[in-house]
């Protein structure tokens, strides 16, 4: 079986979101199928430009054929489009034209799709919103699985997707809310789906004292993974997390690591270590006393899994239902909707160390149940057997 892995974006550089995502599961799927990935030349998500020079390279043992970006994206014009769709009447074709700019435009890519389709048993494109999943589907749906990486947002309300939803021959839900917001949009439950998620790569060990050292952090802190971002709910946590401070007295910094695209608060107990390597990483999250995930919009938070397979337990925003659901199943963590219960659930948990440590303990044995590699590659598996006993 020859399967095809699309997105937009694929390279060891790219470390986070739906491309780390697909790249994790072209890896393992590779054991048993005969993988290639399509992508595009682009790096940057925010213009497209074209970076990667090779046409075809190997990457980690998975074949990669890279094509080119039409151009790049203009933020500027992207962003009024954006606005009329979403605050405007408008038509279909208006829909085709923001999606032409979310881009990354590569005609050539769905033209080689069309052409050689008959070289694939499969299409498993990733996130739904991108030009290669709609053009791409739309032109083998016959063959196409979609990973759709979709959170509760404007976009997904758009009537492009709801058709969108049902033409894939079979989806890859990240979590039981993404399968539900798809199904009651789009009312597409004649097409197969399964709930699958991804794995993640945790280390052999990790070294908290080294890191701490290194670092000049104290014994307890908070901490934050991720891009720190006004649209990962960054914003609303430093507020949150200072008047807790203010309020309490408590001792205790919240420590950042990640990509920074907003102003950090200028305060001494909100330390920024920059982008970390990945040894240091799950050091860190090994180390931390509490995991704060604020974003609001997930489709499958993998650094929270990654904290539940350190025993590390979760304060999550429970404006995002998938991140409220999984702490429900879990068991690994408590959320908040607003800040006397963030001030609430940080209380409780920094001061009731059996608290931290049974969450810790429910979070690990629901990821290893759930979110092992050898559970993953089974989904997947049993995805595509679903598929051909139902052609």
């Amino acid at each position: 079986m020859k399967v095809a892995f699309v997105v937009q974006r694929y390279g060891m550089e790219i470390n986070g979101g739906a491309e780390l995502h697909c790249r994790w599961v072209a890896e393992h799927m590779s054991r048993h199928w005969d993988v290639e990935v399509l992508t595009t030349r682009a790096v940057d998500y925010i213009t497209w430009r074209n970076a990667y020079r090779k046409d075809e390279e190997v990457i980690n043992g998975v074949p990669v054929r890279r094509f080119p970006v039409r151009r790049p994206r203009d933020p500027f014009r992207f962003g009024e489009i954006q606005n009329f769709i979403l605050n405007e009447e408008h038509q279909h074709k208006d829909e085709l034209k923001w999606l032409e700019e979310e881009g990354p435009l590569s005609p050539e890519m769905i033209e080689y799709i069309r052409h050689h389709a008959d070289d694939y048993t499969y299409f498993i494109f990733f996130s739904y919103r991108y030009y290669h999943s709609y053009w791409g589907i739309q032109t083998v749906p016959h063959k196409s699985l979609l990973v759709p990486t979709a959170e509760h947002d404007d976009i997904i309300y758009m009537r492009l997707f709801r058709d969108l939803f049902r033409k894939p021959r079979g989806i890859i839900y990240n979590s039981v809310e993404e399968r539900e917001l798809i199904r009651k949009l789009a009312g597409n439950y004649s097409v197969p789906g399964q709930v699958v998620g991804v794995g993640t790569r945790m280390p052999p060990r990790t070294d908290e004292d080294s890191f701490r050292k290194r670092y000049g952090l104290p014994e307890e802190y908070l901490f934050y993974l991720g891009r720190i971002d006004e649209n990962k709910g960054c914003g609303r946590l430093f507020d949150y997390f200072l008047r807790f401070k203010k309020e309490t007295g408590e001792d205790i910094p919240l420590v950042l690591a990640g990509r920074n695209v907003m102003k950090i608060p200028s305060h001494p107990d909100i330390v920024y270590l920059g982008f970390l390597p990945e040894e240091d990483k799950f050091s860190a999250l090994s180390g931390a006393r509490i995991l704060m995930m604020p974003s609001p919009y997930e489709s499958l938070s993998m650094v929270t899994l990654e904290a539940w397979a350190l025993k590390r337990p979760v304060l999550a925003n429970g404006g995002c239902e998938v991140l409220r659901g999984q702490c429900r199943r879990s068991q690994g963590g408590l959320y908040y909707d607003d800040y006397p219960d963030f001030k609430h659930a940080l209380d409780v948990m920094l001061n009731d160390p059996r608290l931290r440590q049974t969450l810790g303990e429910n979070g690990k044995k629901y990821f290893h149940s759930h979110y092992t590699w050898e559970v993953i590659e089974n989904k997947y598996l049993s995805v595509v057997e679903q598929i051909e006993r139902t052609a």
